[in-house]
């Protein structure tokens, strides 16, 4: 028998029949254990085909035994992906996890198939509240708190590389999950991390440094979530060792190749709980916030010095955007800076609030009013940045937006 997955949720093995042995350990076991029996056992009085089959369980041991659908599927597109969690929902049952991790291929048939129901709802259990349409139903949510998101970039009308980057990843303890450029997803299963990062420097170097910034976030947070089981206990220590560590990174490959010397990264990100949003910052890309009824905010400071003189009342928002040295940073990752701490924020977040994180090449372009209209107005990322590269283009434009829900 070989092990196919160990974490702190469940251990799979599949048996040399083919077969899948699944044990049901950790938080909420038994209730995981009930849920997938549940759906596995719906799914096949609905003649769902393209799910695993539910062979035999053992309560007691908190097992079960299936049918296997094949390998975990590496890539796929986001309308395929989404096509194929829609059309489970077709036979009355809504994946709760609609991530890649859950999608296999089946050879034997050509099919892709839906894995892993411990954390999925059958529709007909959802209550409705009579808002839905004339039959009486209702669109079913995530229950509890929420995130949607939508992330862009654009080059710009004036360069020719996109040295910016942004990241959507979802962590939880089987590691880090890549998620689409928009979606929706419930809080508590996962922790759900927001990202950009503008790189500098000559040649292709800049491009390369904002790539290390965010592949970087994907090798080391994962192994803090599974030391501390999620939240954000030690989150802060956490995002300053990252920072730390790709400043290091970036500033070994500076001395060991020519090409790279003097590269350098800005890095805003937000790490979202349930309850609590953390920010982590450096350089000049930033991230707002916008709440009903008091508008937006800019969460970060601009490490620039322009941006300090603008914080001490020294020069105006209208000086400050039309300064000449507006875009000298004076911190940043890599670039032979030697102070790396980020600054950390840690704010409560509720239902209806907005977040924005985005490149200089947003900001460059929309005054911060016409980015808290936007917000106001549910706008998506591709809004921002079209706007963006409309209004001025000189630089790449990249925007993410995050609303809780």
């Amino acid at each position: 028998m070989r092990k196919q997955k160990d974490t702190q949720r469940s251990t799979v093995k599949i048996g040399f029949d083919g077969k899948v042995y699944k044990t049901f350990r950790g938080p909420q076991a038994r209730e995981r254990f009930e849920t997938e029996v549940r759906v596995l056992r719906y799914l096949e009085e609905k003649g769902c085909d393209f799910v695993p089959r539910l062979l035999s369980s053992e309560p007691d041991a908190l097992k079960i035994v299936t049918s296997n659908c094949g390998a975990i599927v590496e890539q796929m597109g986001d309308d395929k992906l989404r096509g194929l969690f829609e059309e489970l929902e077709g036979f009355g049952v809504r994946h709760d996890d609609p991530y890649l991790r859950n999608v296999t291929y089946r050879p034997k048939d050509g099919r892709f198939c839906v894995i892993d129901f411990e954390f999925a709802t059958i529709l007909e259990d959802v209550p409705v509240d009579g808002g839905g349409d004339e039959t009486g139903g209702a669109e079913a949510k995530p229950a509890g708190p929420a995130v949607e998101w939508s992330c862009a970039t654009d080059v710009g009308r004036y360069r020719k590389n996109n040295e910016d980057a942004f990241l959507a990843l979802a962590l939880d303890e089987e590691g880090a999950h890549y998620l689409g450029a928009e979606g929706a997803a419930g809080l508590g299963r996962s922790d759900f991390l927001f990202a950009v990062s503008d790189g500098m420097g000559g040649a292709r170097s800049g491009e390369f440094a904002s790539r290390i910034a965010v592949e970087k976030i994907t090798q080391l947070l994962p192994r803090h979530f599974r030391r501390t089981g999620g939240g954000q206990s030690g989150s802060a220590e956490a995002l300053t060792d990252l920072f730390r560590l790709i400043h290091l990174e970036m500033g070994l490959l500076g001395e060991a190749y020519p090409e790279c010397s003097g590269m350098g990264a800005t890095l805003s990100l937000c790490w979202f709980t349930p309850r609590r949003v953390l920010v982590a910052h450096i350089g000049d890309s930033r991230v707002y916030r916008w709440r009903e009824g008091g508008g937006i905010s800019q969460i970060t400071h601009d490490d620039t010095q322009v941006g300090a003189l603008q914080r001490s009342g020294k020069i105006s928002d209208y000086e400050a955007r039309n300064h000449p040295g507006r875009n000298r940073l004076m911190r940043a990752l890599g670039g032979r800076n030697q102070y790396v701490d980020p600054q950390l924020e840690e704010l409560p977040v509720g239902a209806g609030e907005r977040f924005l994180i985005c490149s200089d090449g947003v900001t460059e372009g929309v005054w911060d009013r016409a980015l808290g209209r936007h917000l106001e107005a549910r706008s998506e990322a591709g809004d921002l940045v079209a706007e963006a590269v409309r209004a001025n283009g000189r630089d790449n434009a990249t925007a993410v937006v995050v609303s809780v829900v």
